[in-house]
């Protein structure tokens, strides 16, 4: 599993999730909050409308991002609707065509979804690698000046100790992998069950 592609894969997936879900969530919650307090002036209307259509966008890069790194297959019909904000007739128009859209929502929904997922993820992500790296540079640091080991009530003081400490490492260090990959393909499950297409591809098999 550790010498896979898949599994560095599923671990720049996991990585992304968090700056992405944070970009998303602060595009369109400061889109929609600055729109719908202009409303009144008729100038939030087209504001609310473009932040609205963005999440069309940013449901085709999940898509993508979930096709390249996951090898999943995101079955998700291209939106087909037409911007454009040129006179109040079009502005009117692409209101219509955007609330109306079924893709709107679910790509509003998956900007939810996305910010609370990159935060698990990178949580996830940092806790397992800082946890693994700590143990499996035991047998190095254990003795160094100015630095002491604990491993529960037990302090790690020998080179004995700190080899199975080690060892300990490669346990957790594969098992956090196991666990990472299958939290990649939970983002990857979500991604296709909101973009509206059942996934095909095989990461568990990868991985497995």
């Amino acid at each position: 599993m550790p010498f896979r592609r898949q599994t560095y894969r599923n671990l720049a997936y996991l990585l992304l999730a968090f700056p992405l879900g944070a970009a998303y969530f602060v595009v369109i919650t400061t889109g929609l909050s600055t729109g719908l307090g202009l409303v009144v002036t008729l100038l939030g209307v087209p504001i609310v409308a473009g932040t609205l259509a963005a999440t069309l966008g940013i449901g085709s890069l999940e898509a993508r991002l979930a096709g390249r790194l996951l090898d999943v297959d995101v079955d998700r019909p291209a939106p087909d609707v037409e911007v454009a904000f040129g006179s109040v007739d079009e502005i009117v128009a692409t209101t219509k065509r955007v609330v109306t859209t079924r893709a709107t929502w679910t790509g509003l929904l998956l900007v939810g979804v996305k910010f609370v997922f990159g935060i698990v993820a990178f949580t996830a992500v940092v806790a397992a690698g800082t946890t693994s790296a700590a143990l499996l540079a035991l047998p190095v640091l254990y003795d160094a000046s100015g630095v002491s080991y604990t491993l529960g009530p037990y302090v790690v003081d020998t080179l004995a100790e700190a080899a199975v400490g080690a060892g300990c490492g490669v346990v957790f260090l594969l098992g956090s992998l196991h666990a990472l990959n299958g939290l990649a393909r939970v983002g990857g499950a979500l991604t296709s069950a909101l973009l509206g297409g059942p996934t095909t591809a095989a990461t568990g098999d990868a991985d497995a």
